[in-house]
């Protein structure tokens, strides 16, 4: 029998999640499609993020300076990641990029294993306690989680579609060489835009700590289902990414609740679902390679 408070903070449950993989995919989505580099060492990014922000904890004892930390550093990484790496594959076949992002995610899982162990991290969350919805009850910092990851998506929204470097990279998108005829450096744009889009899962990897430890394999299945985001809401696509997410969440919440088995078996049903319909996802443009 299905208890409907339950059933509500499951709701709940999957919303957080979805609007944590919103975020994820953002970052995720914006490279690929300003850049066109399918990074798949994005999983590892979000890992770094929480380590990163584990450390300065430890230090500092303060949550607020975990996240500024684990968020530049895994800012920092992804911008000499490009610089230093990927920018010389911008020319070279996708089977390269998809190799060198790969090692380069094995690379950070490893180092991470080797300096800090295999054993599980935790954070402790900033606010304990629980919140009285009515209805049932709710962990208060999932609903503190809830808005912060909406105010970073709305952040990410203003600096894409309100400020004269999201037009800029939102041009890329459309038509990088364009870009470049105009006398704009496009190169220094796309190593913004690949430590924005690091940024965005390094900070949700901290924020992430106090809910769920972490470990140095904590990055696979995010990335799994973060490139199931990316396909169910269009590659390239901003809206899509937080649609997605949202859809996501609520598709591996809401299973989990009646078979924890199959939470993972419907959201590629749904994928499944939407490439058959919608092969260029549901908010994607047809045509985008």
């Amino acid at each position: 029998m299905v208890n409907w408070a339950d059933f509500i903070a499951q709701c709940f449950n999957g919303l957080v999640l979805g609007a944590l993989l919103a975020l994820i995919s953002s970052g995720l989505t914006i490279i690929y499609g300003t850049l066109g580099v399918l990074n798949l060492a994005h999983g590892a990014m979000f890992m770094l993020g929480g380590y990163a922000g584990w450390v300065a904890y430890a230090y500092s004892g303060s949550f607020i300076l975990a996240v500024i930390a684990g968020s530049l550093f895994v800012m920092l990484v992804g911008v000499l990641m490009e610089r230093l790496i990927i920018r010389y594959f911008y020319a070279r076949p996708n089977e390269d990029q998809l190799l060198v992002t790969f090692g380069l995610g094995i690379v950070f899982v490893e180092a991470v294993r080797f300096f800090f162990g295999s054993l599980s991290k935790t954070v402790p969350p900033p606010i304990v306690g629980i919140t009285s919805l009515g209805f049932t009850v709710y962990p208060t910092y999932r609903l503190a989680l809830l808005g912060i990851v909406s105010a970073a998506l709305l952040a990410l929204y203003f600096v894409l579609y309100r400020t004269r470097i999201g037009m800029i990279v939102r041009a890329g998108i459309e038509d990088a060489v364009m870009v470049d005829s105009l006398g704009i450096d496009v190169y220094k744009i796309f190593m913004l835009v690949f430590g924005i889009g690091a940024m965005a899962a390094g900070f949700a990897g901290i924020v992430n700590a106090p809910v769920v430890s972490i470990s140095p394999d904590v990055g696979e299945s995010i990335l799994v289902q973060t490139f199931v985001v990316v396909v169910i809401g269009g590659v390239g696509s901003f809206p899509g990414a937080v649609l997605g997410g949202l859809l996501a969440g609520e598709i591996i919440s809401i299973t989990s609740m009646f078979n924890p088995g199959y939470a993972y078996v419907m959201l590629f049903v749904a994928m499944t679902l939407v490439l058959v319909i919608r092969p260029y996802g549901l908010l994607g443009t047809a045509g985008r390679e």
